[in-house]
């Protein structure tokens, strides 16, 4: 699969999960107009959709509740092309070696492993990781006052998706840090205590971006017990 191909399945996939946001809060505005309100999880109202439009004793009008089948059916049609994006991207790791190794990262997933190996390539044009998580917008910025040199937020430069991606990657090994005995996700927990969730959040979200360097350039698979963990200090916080 070329990269430039994929890069396009993943901008789709983007798209059409915006799209998917923008239907369900349609559906809940149009159903707050007629007294119908449901708790925000898209599984609930999923579930109840059906029976509140076939329930003829609600004040829901006529053309209101064909709006609201339209919409509905929308909705299972982008949820339709979203399968179709996560369908390719799930061959693009089949089919790749490269996205395999990546994928075996805590916090990255194939969706991640897919996007960062169609989005750079040759991770070799990066002389070290810490290049690569600059690239990627995840180290912190430099202000110097007085002579003293503080960290500030992270600079968010280079793109977006992957820099969302990991950070989103990093939150779900976070939340379950407290559960998980391998040797980055107890980092993750000893740097949750003592800086709080989001600077560890954005810590091992540039960590695992050095990771990936190490892992690609060097063609080899991911050991958490051969990777080499600095002291749990604090990382500036995603703002």
């Amino acid at each position: 699969l070329d990269q430039q191909g994929m890069l396009c399945v993943h901008r789709l996939r983007e798209a059409l999960k915006e799209e998917r946001t923008a239907c369900i809060n349609r559906i809940r505005g149009l159903l707050a107009e007629f007294g119908v309100v449901l708790p925000q999880t898209p599984a609930i109202l999923r579930q109840h959709l059906n029976d509140i439009l076939e329930d003829a004793s609600n004040d829901i009008a006529g053309m209101a509740r064909l709006v609201l089948q339209r919409a509905q059916e929308h909705w299972r049609e982008l949820e339709k092309h979203i399968q179709w994006c996560d369908e390719r991207i799930a061959a693009h790791q089949k089919n790749d070696e490269q996205v395999q190794r990546a994928a075996e990262l805590k916090g990255v997933g194939p969706i991640t492993a897919s996007a960062v190996v169609a989005t750079v390539g040759d991770f070799k044009q990066f002389k070290n990781g810490a290049q690569f998580g600059a690239w990627l917008g995840l180290t912190p910025k430099q202000n110097s006052s007085g002579g003293k040199t503080s960290l500030g937020c992270i600079t968010k430069r280079g793109d977006n998706y992957l820099r969302t991606l990991l950070i989103q990657g990093a939150k779900s090994v976070v939340l379950i840090s407290k559960n998980s005995e391998d040797p980055i996700t107890q980092w993750a927990k000893q740097l949750r205590e003592r800086c709080g969730w989001q600077k560890a959040v954005v810590a091992l979200a540039n960590k695992n971006a050095r990771i990936l360097w190490a892992v690609m350039t060097g063609n080899k698979r991911y050991d958490a017990h051969h990777v080499s963990f600095p002291p749990a200090v604090a990382m500036p916080a995603a703002s």
